[in-house]
């Protein structure tokens, strides 16, 4: 039974500061109906970028929302041909405001972090927590195989992620594991490699069927040495850190070899383990090719003048009004550099950076042009 007010939303008093810049830009906006906020619109939104707000009669935030132009995309949710869910927020809507921003990368930014400041019902993406992000890691000795976490141990080999979903993370661990014949039994397993001589001969059996199905190199039982076993290990890396693709390769193969003898079950079994395996690469290729963007990006602001955002592996960590006089833009330019020194963010990103450093990725996805903006870190700086 739902417990209205239990726990309640602070009440909305303003967006509050911006992040990135430590200032507050100013809020405009109309109090009413659809009619009267419809008008508000027309009289005071500009056609900039920025970023607004819905708010219902309770005065909380229902929906915060970004625009390369505010006018345009406000007057859109009172037009006959808006879809279901704009008519629903607006007929609950009773305070509409918005704020202006220097370019379109700033709204987005911003929108990611009033999403994550204010948590509105009617925001999907962007909310923390709204998807299960794990990690995939390899570790556990004295045979290292790999496992997903939600909290890598400090005692992993290595860490990649975050992952979307556990299910499918585990999934397309499983086949990593089968692929390269990793073990995944649990810790308390003993493990006893071939040169591990015992004074009198004694033959081990497998802990599970994993090893007679060919998916195992059964260190449990003496089947492999620790070099083949590490060997192994080491290839797993190679494809997680985006050096190898012959999984992928040969499980094409193989899948075309399986359809055209009429192996339809096998061909599907497969195509299964191809696109678990397909999925982790693609995933982890989008996070590698964030990670590689760091920098002083350039960005032309709409009303005039330029915005540096200083870009530290695939995170926005800054963003600073360009100034005019000379003088003053070296001194700004020293001190945004000074900051992204002192930001080294080594490793994988934490869950509360992954979704910045997929909006970052997708921005320069959509405008790969863009990538000649960035003026590259000196070597101290990176």
């Amino acid at each position: 039974m739902a417990l209205p007010g239990l726990f309640p939303r602070p009440r909305f008093t303003g967006f509050g500061p911006f992040a990135l810049t430590g200032l507050e830009p100013t809020l405009v906006g109309g109090i009413g109906r659809a009619v009267r906020l419809r008008d508000s619109v027309r009289r005071l939104a500009p056609r900039l970028p920025g970023v607004y707000g819905l708010l219902d009669a309770q005065g909380q935030l229902i929906y915060v929302g970004k625009a390369r132009s505010l006018r345009s995309r406000l007057l859109s949710y009172f037009v006959p041909s808006r879809s279901d869910k704009a008519a629903a927020m607006i007929g609950e809507t009773r305070r509409l405001v918005w704020e202006t921003l220097p370019d379109e990368l700033a709204a987005l930014l911003r929108e990611l972090e009033l999403i994550r400041r204010w948590r509105p019902r009617w925001n999907v993406q962007g909310q923390p927590q709204r998807q299960r992000r794990v990690y995939l890691c390899i570790g556990r000795e004295p045979a290292a195989y790999a496992f997903v976490t939600a909290n890598p141990p400090t005692t992993a080999r290595a860490c990649w992620g975050p992952l979307p979903g556990y299910r499918p993370a585990r999934e397309a661990c499983d086949r990593l594991n089968d692929w390269y014949r990793l073990r995944d039994c649990p810790e308390k397993q003993v493990m006893r490699f071939a040169e591990q001589h015992e004074l009198f001969p004694v033959t081990y059996k497998p802990g599970c069927i994993r090893h007679e199905l060919g998916a195992c190199l059964a260190p449990c039982a003496a089947a492999c040495t620790r070099a083949q076993y590490a060997f192994h290990v080491a290839a797993a890396r190679d494809f997680l850190d985006g050096r190898d693709r012959t999984p992928l390769e040969q499980l094409q193969r193989q899948i075309h070899e399986a359809a055209s003898e009429l192996q339809f079950e096998r061909a599907a079994a497969l195509l299964e383990r191809q696109q678990r395996l397909e999925w982790l690469w693609r995933h982890l290729e989008r996070l590698r090719e964030a990670r590689e963007i760091s920098g002083i990006y350039t960005v032309a602001a709409a009303q005039g003048g330029q915005t540096w955002y200083g870009l530290k592996q695939g995170m926005v960590r800054r963003a600073v009004s360009v100034p005019t006089d000379p003088n003053q833009r070296q001194a700004a330019r020293a001190d945004l550099l000074r900051h992204l020194a002192g930001r080294s963010t080594l490793g994988v990103p934490a869950l509360h950076e992954i979704d910045g450093v997929l909006l970052v990725a997708s921005w320069f996805r959509r405008f790969p042009e863009q990538r000649a903006a960035i003026e590259p870190l000196a070597k101290e700086n990176r």
